[in-house]
């Protein structure tokens, strides 16, 4: 609201959050998102909770045994000479800056300082080769570069007339981040930061097409992931784990806004290669209170020792893909911990979820998160209140936490807010209680003989088996049935891939699945994913319609 405080604003609307984090019904009830007309996080937010504030910020634990610890009042002063210093080398409000950082300090500096600029940032993982760099470098317009120094020989492929800042030691050519802790401390901003103002720019993991541009604004991820933290329980104090790759927005999710929004720790593991009980061993150290991390990490977590962890997190989450409930129950059994799954996009924060203290239903990602109205929407007719449809956000009282739209691509963007909803391009079913299960995506949902089948239900029933550790199930096309579920596999430690393992997998899905869900094919490897972890279905549909020596029919073994 205009002539509002907007700190006050905000801190307000936070510890309403705060106060009901097991009461769902009041938190929704009663939560009105901050609407402030200027917002800055990093100066209204993160520089007052850090004034004075000697509590870790940022605790990175490296593979070596060495770290790093700072408080809120270091990065905050941090923060304040890398943004003098950038402002030194050109950057302006507004200049697109590309960062390609792995979990670093140099990456929250940065961060805050270019919110503090007014700057956009376009967060990239150091995993993208020169291509997709390019097409960061000019989709995104970028005039700034800020990259590690092992990764700067990329840039010789990606042409463009841009600020080279590397970090870490700098070729020739480019500038050196370490010059910036030699600037002045105290920074004062250049002007007023308008709330509709853009902050970020995200390349999606392009499952099935050319990675969409997301822009969020100054408050739609800083104030939009109250949402986030209300579902991961967070609190003051906590020490909170993400396991997330820098350039994704989840990192910016659980690693930037969420934990800070609290006042609590980040807390990060860097290590080369995934090791569950060096993982565990640090959250014992660390103390962590607080673990979010993607399926594919807990799928390898339950295939070590649970037990090793000494004092499990007091709240555990899943996002990225849902979560099977056969992980969920082994981890259980181990920790006295039940993981809660969310659902969100980078479009949003987080829309659905099962936060704290509430009743769980197996399999179900629990109900809209405060501030949210969310519709399913009816195939068909696209009206709304539909027992099974598209996962939809009612415009009418438009959330914070949902994009400006995809930049540049005004096209799109009306695609996607036909109607007055913001259409995810997922599948859900809405049971009485209004708890919400994910179906799939619009796209990956298929029929065969004319029943719609859902991968995700088949792959969970596949994950029960012992045999499975990974799985993604596409149709195979069948003379008499249209098309037919089949199931790529990725075998857990002791089990061989060949007809005697495919045998007990066929012999699995029969007694736990429908005949006409059926598991018909199968095949055994390992599966295609984006560089953010997300399989790509779309190279198992065109490997399928190829067809493979390598398959097995479920036919053959009756």
């Amino acid at each position: 609201m205009s002539g509002t405080d907007p700190t006050a604003e905000f801190r307000a609307a936070r510890d309403f959050l705060l106060a009901h984090r097991e009461d769902y019904a009041t938190a929704c009830a009663g939560f009105d998102w901050p609407r402030p007309d200027h917002f800055n996080w990093a100066l209204d937010w993160f520089d007052v909770i850090a004034d004075g504030n000697d509590r870790t910020a940022l605790h990175i634990a490296e593979e070596d045994g060495s770290e790093t610890r700072l408080s809120f009042a270091e990065l905050s002063e941090r923060s304040d000479r890398v943004a003098n210093w950038l402002r030194a080398q050109g950057i302006r409000a507004g200049d697109r800056i590309l960062m390609v950082l792995g979990n670093q300090l140099e990456l929250w500096e940065t961060a805050l300082a270019a919110m503090k600029l007014r700057a956009v940032l376009v967060p990239a993982t150091p995993l993208l080769g020169a291509a997709d760099l390019r097409d960061r470098v000019e989709r995104g317009r970028v005039r700034h570069a800020v990259v590690r120094a092992g990764d700067t020989g990329k840039f010789d492929e990606v042409p463009g007339d841009y600020t080279r800042i590397a970090v870490g030691g700098a070729p020739k050519g480019w500038q050196t981040y370490e010059d910036a802790y030699g600037a002045p401390a105290g920074f004062a901003p250049d002007g007023p930061t308008r709330s509709g103002d853009p902050l970020l720019l995200y390349f999606t993991s392009g499952t099935t097409d050319l990675p969409k541009l997301v822009e969020h604004s100054h408050v739609s991820y800083p104030v939009g992931h109250l949402a986030t933290m209300y579902w991961i329980g967070l609190k003051p104090g906590d020490v909170h784990l993400n396991i997330s790759s820098p350039g994704w927005a989840k990192h910016a999710w659980s690693n930037l806004f969420a934990p800070w929004n609290a006042e609590a720790t980040v807390f990060i593991h860097n290590y080369t290669r995934f090791d569950a009980g060096r993982l565990m061993a640090e959250m014992d150290r660390a103390g962590v209170t607080t673990f979010c991390a993607p399926p594919t990490v807990w799928r390898m977590l339950i295939q070590a020792d649970l037990t090793q962890l000494r004092t499990p997190p007091r709240e555990a989450v899943a996002a990225g893909e849902p979560l099977n409930p056969e992980v969920i129950e082994q981890v259980r059994r181990a920790w006295g911990v039940t993981i809660r799954d969310g659902f969100g996009q980078t479009e949003t924060a987080v829309q659905v979820s099962n936060s704290p203290g509430q009743p769980l239903k197996t399999g179900s990602m629990g109900r809209p998160s405060p501030g949210y109205r969310v519709e399913l929407l009816d195939p068909v007719s696209g009206a709304p209140g539909a027992q099974e449809g598209e996962i939809a956000l009612d415009l009418s009282d438009r959330p914070v936490g949902l994009m400006t739209g995809y930049h540049g691509d005004a096209d799109r963007t009306a695609e996607a807010m036909a109607g007055g909803y913001y259409r995810t391009g997922d599948i859900g079913s809405r049971d009485a209680d209004g708890y919400i299960t994910y179906v799939g995506r619009s796209d990956d949902v298929f029929k065969a003989s004319d029943y719609k089948i859902s991968p995700f239900e088949l792959e969970s029933a596949l994950l029960e088996h012992e045999a499975v550790a990974e799985t993604g199930v596409v149709p195979a096309p069948d003379e008499l049935r249209l098309a037919v579920p089949k199931a790529y596999v990725v075998l857990a430690a002791g089990w061989e891939p060949g007809p005697d393992t495919a045998k007990v997998l066929f012999a699995h899905s029969r007694a736990v699945l429908a005949p006409y869900k059926r598991i018909r094919r199968l095949e055994f490897g390992e599966l295609p994913k984006t560089v953010s972890g997300k399989i790509r279905r779309i190279e198992l549909r065109e490997a399928t319609a190829a067809g493979s020596d390598a398959e097995y029919r479920e036919e053959d073994f009756r």
